[in-house]
C-alpha cells in the first residue's frame, strides 16, 4: 500500500512541475519581450538543451570511446557543410562501425 501511495505522490510531483513550467512564462511575462539580449537567450535554449541531452548519448552509445568520437566527427563535418539529416545520421553510424571494426581488426 506505501508504494501505490508514493507512486501516486511521485506522479502528482511531476505533474505539478510540468505545469508550472508551462504556465510559469504566460504568467511572468503578460507583455511582448522587447530585451534583445533575452530575446537572443530565448532563441537559443532550445538548441541548447538539445545538445546537452544527445552528446553525452553520443559518447556512450558505443563499445569504445574511439568510435564514437569518429562517429560525431563525421557528424559535425557534415553538418558544417550543411549535409542533409539523414545523410549525416547514416553517415555517423557507417563511421562508427568503420571505426569499430578498425579497432578490433588492430587488436
Amino acid at each position: 500500500m506505501n508504494n501505490v501511495v508514493y507512486l501516486f505522490a511521485s506522479i502528482a510531483v511531476m505533474a505539478g512541475v510540468t505545469y508550472l513550467i508551462r504556465v510559469l512564462p504566460l504568467a511572468v511575462f503578460r507583455r511582448k519581450i522587447q530585451s534583445k539580449f533575452v530575446l537572443d537567450f530565448l532563441y537559443y535554449v532550445p538548441y541548447a538543451v538539445l545538445a546537452a541531452m544527445t552528446i553525452p548519448a553520443v559518447f556512450s552509445s558505443s563499445n569504445s570511446l574511439i568510435s564514437a568520437a569518429a562517429g560525431f566527427i563525421v557528424a559535425v563535418v557534415l553538418s558544417f557543410f550543411e549535409r542533409g539529416l539523414l545523410l549525416t545520421a547514416v553517415s555517423a553510424c557507417a563511421g562508427v562501425f568503420l571505426a569499430e571494426l578498425l579497432l578490433k581488426a588492430s587488436g
